[in-house]
């Protein structure tokens, strides 16, 4: 064998994704545009955050797509949920909502990342990878409200005072 077809024929490592949506439809939608590229592995699909909370539990994904706007647990308290209970698992929050406080809340629970959703299509396999590697992934659409807050609150020694444990914005990607 020669040695590129030796390589060719290693399995790549597949990455492990959750995902939670509420919207049957679109969560399909989801799982087909994720596995495209061949190196990601919809796990799991979750219907609500109590669903997603218990299925990272059990199958350990290392990343979740979490919608916000999900019954019986949201997607911000299934987001602190599971920051709580499995850290090494990365949650990139899919929302309709780029409101800032969304944003501001979905990072301060531990978030990596948020994307909207009429942006996903073209970033969604990205943002996970970019998660999976350590990095923060916030698509095009909320850069400048999120920038703002930035200055905001470098501005005002907010986030020195608080002296976050965690990096808020640890090897930022702020791609399209």
């Amino acid at each position: 064998m020669k040695r590129q077809e030796l390589i060719e024929s290693l399995p790549v490592k597949q990455i492990t994704v959750l995902l939670a949506e509420d919207h049957a439809g679109f969560r399909k939608s989801l799982k087909l545009l994720i596995e495209s590229d061949g190196d990601i592995e919809v796990v799991g699909e979750a219907k609500n955050g109590r669903e997603a909370v218990r299925l990272t539990k059990s199958l350990h994904p290392e990343v979740i797509v979490m919608d916000i706007a999900m019954p019986l647990l949201n997607g911000l308290q299934a987001t602190q949920e599971i920051m709580a209970n499995s850290s090494a698992t990365r949650v990139l929050i899919l929302s309709a909502h780029p409101d800032p406080e969304y944003i501001k809340q979905a990072v301060i629970l531990g978030a990596s990342g948020y994307l909207i959703k009429q942006s996903s299509t073209h970033v969604l396999a990205h943002a996970v990878r970019e998660v999976l590697k350590g990095n923060s992934f916030f698509c095009a659409p909320i850069l400048k409200p999120l920038r703002d807050e930035c200055r905001k609150l470098f501005g005002k020694g907010e986030l020195l005072k608080k002296r976050a444990a965690r990096p808020v914005f640890p090897g930022s990607s702020f791609n399209n």
